[in-house]
């Protein structure tokens, strides 16, 4: 076990997406990649221009909220007479303060704990969004800013967007929101509108490699290379998901996927309902079954790249496009993919049976690959 998993967490709601084991991304004190979206938003602040809302859209795990928590340090630090902003290093108070929550210029948004049925609230509240009041209401004590993370701002539900939206139209002074999101279409057209969009990319390999490097040493994790290197392959730039296949039983969940597409379209039912037990019912875990969708979603996706322009496959996969795929085939590919797609979002936001999701997915699979080789 890692030092940081073994530590007991004094707020069971201080971090409802946080990988287990892992530090949060405002305890990560070094950043990789993301240059064009350092640049754009270090440019407006040097010269003065500064919007007073940013969107931060991107895939899942390439680094958002660690890139949000970067830019809030360097704005937090910067005094009269800066030339230019510098990001605190992890001695620097500002650094440390915002590690632990403790800047009193920091306001962080994000989903709440529910301590009756102990789980995380499924959207950001009203009420969370409300405690800008008393925080715009306060004197910047520390430093001329303010800044507010919302982490995630897909997240809100509509009364809690209204209430932001507020607070958007009217910002006080040297006032900073830095708004993290996956799903960009999930946030009202009146909040991006009043938001200076950046746009964050999956990472590339080289960068996508030493964060991962990175974070592995920082919490005291050792995984050997064959692991790692299928993991950096697998994790399509994103360093959150390349840290969950490289230390959990990501590359396992790939092996079983690999294994059953390269029967179909014969399926092995005693396989698929074993797979099926093991991450669904309704109590299963979300995170494994999120995994799992998202790894069975990643390689149909590459399959159906490489069979409409011969690229995209990683090692094996390229036999099973060209045996499973074929060009007269891919539209039922692609509506398969569109519909294992649209049941996991409904698996994230409805109380679902998962083991039936694993199974229809299954299906959907057989289906598709009759199909190509009818």
């Amino acid at each position: 076990m890692s030092r940081t998993a073994a530590k007991k967490r004094e707020d069971p709601a201080e971090e409802p997406d946080r990988l287990e084991g892992f530090s949060s991304p405002r305890e990560v004190d070094r950043l990789f990649g993301h240059d064009a979206a350092r640049a754009e938003f270090g440019e407006a602040l040097t010269g003065g221009r500064l919007h007073h809302a940013w969107l931060l859209v991107g895939p899942e795990g390439v680094g958002k909220a660690t890139l949000a928590y970067h830019l809030a340090r360097e704005v937090l630090a910067l005094r009269e007479g800066d030339a230019a902003p510098q990001a605190p290093t992890a001695d620097h108070p500002v650094f440390r303060k915002v590690a632990a929550l403790a800047h009193p210029n920091l306001l962080l948004i994000r989903r709440s704990w529910n301590d009756k049925t102990k789980r995380y609230s499924q959207w950001i509240g009203v009420d969370e969004v409300r405690r800008l009041r008393s925080f715009l209401g306060h004197s910047a004590g520390e430093t001329g800013w303010r800044v507010v993370i919302v982490d995630r701002a897909d997240d809100l539900n509509a009364n809690a967007a209204n209430a932001l939206l507020k607070a958007l139209e009217e910002p006080p002074l040297r006032t900073l929101f830095l708004l993290v999101a996956t799903a960009e279409g999930r946030i009202p057209v009146t909040i991006r509108s009043r938001c200076r969009t950046l746009r964050v990319t999956a990472l590339s390999e080289h960068d996508l490699a030493k964060a991962v490097q990175a974070a592995l040493e920082r919490d005291d994790h050792e995984v050997d290379t064959k692991t790692l290197s299928s993991a950096l392959a697998l994790s399509q730039g994103s360093v959150r998901r390349a840290l969950e296949l490289a230390t959990g039983e990501g590359i396992s969940l790939y092996r079983d996927i690999v294994t059953a597409f390269a029967r179909l379209p014969e399926l092995d039912g005693q396989a698929a309902h074993k797979l099926a037990e093991r991450l669904g019912g309704f109590g299963g875990d979300s995170e494994r079954l999120d995994l799992f969708l998202s790894l069975l979603l990643g390689l149909m996706e590459r399959l159906i790249r490489t069979a409409a322009n011969g690229e995209g496959a990683i090692g094996e996969e390229g036999a099973l496009a060209r045996r499973l795929l074929d060009r007269a085939s891919l539209p039922q590919w692609v509506d398969a993919w569109e519909a294992i797609g649209q049941a996991k979002a409904d698996a994230a936001s409805l109380n679902l049976d998962r083991s039936l999701l694993v199974l229809e997915a299954f299906y959907r699979l057989q289906k598709a690959a009759r199909g190509g080789q009818a």
